[in-house]
């Protein structure tokens, strides 16, 4: 079985990954093209997009998305985030994702290791995601409010295809 294979039957994902996939999906974006840093991301959301039913694995540390990444470094994102408009936020990008991860895990009950269909965790998001305002609290509200828009549109988008198969 090759590695896109695997990734068909479980997605090893990071919370805010996924819902960054379905934020993409509420922008309109849905043509996924490789990244200069050659993580997965374009892989990952044609897969989610395509099957509904596909398993995912909550991870907190290197998921699917992060393996092939530049910024890999052995188990361990490398890479820094522009603080300038979020100062608070910390400037390695590992620490910011665990932080912003852990909080999308306490808002929806999930942890570690727990496997739901792509389909039950847009719906566990779209039944506890609230205001998100303090998920991204680092970030400037204007930024966080066209998130949540477009995360609320990706969840339509995401749960109407479903029901049309």
């Amino acid at each position: 079985m090759n590695e896109r294979d695997e990734m068909q039957s479980t997605i090893s994902i990071k919370p805010h990954h996924f819902v960054d996939i379905i934020t993409s999906f509420g922008t309109g974006n849905r043509i996924f093209t490789p990244h200069p840093y050659g993580h997965a991301v374009h892989t990952v959301s044609e897969i989610i997009d395509s099957n509904r039913e596909v398993c995912l694995k909550i991870e907190l540390g290197i998921d699917d998305i992060c393996r092939p990444c530049a910024h890999n470094a052995a188990g361990f994102c490398d890479d820094t985030i522009d603080t300038s408009y979020r100062p608070s936020a910390p400037s390695s990008k590992n620490k910011w994702n665990l932080l912003i991860d852990q909080r999308w895990c306490e808002r929806l009950g999930i942890k570690q290791g727990d496997r739901l269909k792509a389909r039950e965790l847009c719906e566990r998001i779209r039944d506890k995601m609230g205001d998100i305002t303090d998920i991204y609290h680092e970030v400037p509200a204007h930024m966080t409010a066209e998130r949540s828009t477009n995360l609320v549109r990706g969840l339509e988008y995401y749960l109407r295809q479903e029901e049309e198969f």
